[in-house]
């Protein structure tokens, strides 16, 4: 039996939390095998799977609701308010629930990423509450205006609570959080080499006509595969199950792998702004190609970040969507700092809460 547990609570909105708050237990478990890693959101539980070798135990519980969207840049607002007023009116059950798990299992410390619920229901278990991101949902659902204001003030009562946050890099000021603690980029190490990942796939085409695509959990219904056909000594990957059949675009359906496992040999990354999509490229030294994206507060401070930090271009939605992809012929920009951002935010998270524990 494990000596320490640990409650982790993750936003089920896409999947950016889950990898990030996956890789932070993925080093966890590495430091400390005898920490019990129960991972309480409704992610799924294979992508979860992708990044943590061990045993963990997942608990589907909806603790907040991000945005609801139907695709990665297309969200629901009203659904989204709808959702959020059902769980805050909801919320002492929800609360007497996972108090009584959390004493059922012994839990040591709730690590959260970044449902505010979490603070309350470490306080009533009378556990610490860490989070870690590098936005609050706040701070997303107060552009939004009046119709959030109730929401809004709720959410940062909640978040003040916390013991601590782990603020990641290409963050807002999170200024609800009293005790902030700066940390570095989050990213996985891939599985294979390039030369394995190459032969494996049989990926014949030079580095620089290798390209990624990659747009988050819920993906882009309408994304223009037929721009493909334009470059056909190229070579595209892709993780849309829907994607169509082409000669130049490798789907990948092995679920035990990830976007993070083919920027190594790609040329650059083609995504929408989002961290975990960001902060892998990075850590990987991979450029990248990101859509612009309209009405949601984090992307501005990711877009500015990137061009901050990383060989960038940046591409208006309609340049994807109608345009012929010219911009793949085009040269990459330079980014504007010499500086660079530290890589290792996921092995400090694990550190800290190693040292926690004992």
């Amino acid at each position: 039996m494990s000596q320490f547990s640990i409650y982790i609570a993750i936003t089920g909105h896409g999947f950016g939390h889950a990898v990030r708050a996956a890789t932070v237990a993925e080093q966890l478990e590495q430091l400390r095998p005898d920490i019990e890693l129960h991972l309480v959101t409704v992610a799924p539980e294979w992508l979860l799977k992708s990044y943590i070798k061990g045993n963990f135990t997942y608990r589907p519980q909806i603790l907040d609701v991000g945005v609801i969207q139907s695709d990665s840049l297309t969200m629901d607002r009203a659904a989204t308010l709808s959702k959020m007023q059902e769980i805050m009116s909801q919320q002492d059950r929800l609360i007497a629930e996972e108090v009584k798990y959390i004493r059922e299992q012994n839990i040591d410390l709730v690590l959260a990423d970044i449902p505010a619920l979490a603070a309350p229901i470490a306080k009533a278990a009378g556990v610490p509450c860490w989070m870690m991101s590098n936005f609050g949902w706040d701070f997303i659902y107060r552009e939004w205006g009046t119709d959030f204001a109730e929401v809004v003030a709720w959410i940062e009562g909640y978040y003040r609570q916390s013991d601590r946050l782990f603020r990641l890099p290409l963050a807002e000021p999170m200024s609800a959080f009293s005790q902030i603690i700066n940390v570095g980029l989050t990213g996985s190490k891939p599985k294979f080499s390039v030369e394995q990942l190459r032969q494996k796939f049989q990926i014949t085409a030079a580095p620089e006509k290798t390209i990624l695509l990659t747009f988050g959990g819920m993906g882009i219904a309408s994304t223009p595969y037929e721009n493909l056909k334009r470059f056909r000594d190229w070579q595209f990957i892709t993780f849309d199950r829907h994607a169509p059949d082409l000669p130049n675009l490798l789907k990948i359906s092995d679920r035990t792998l990830r976007p993070i496992d083919f920027m190594p040999i790609c040329s650059r990354v083609v995504s929408k702004p989002g961290y975990s999509t960001f902060s892998e490229a990075m850590c990987s030294d991979t450029p990248i190609v990101s859509l612009t994206r309209e009405g949601f507060a984090e992307a501005p401070i990711l877009l500015d970040s990137l061009q901050d930090y990383s060989q960038h271009q940046i591409i208006e939605t309609d340049e994807f969507f109608t345009g012929d992809w010219s911009f793949l012929e085009q040269p990459m920009i330079s980014p504007r700092k010499s500086a660079t951002l530290a890589k290792d935010g996921a092995a400090t998270i694990a550190k800290e809460i190693s040292n926690y524990l004992v």
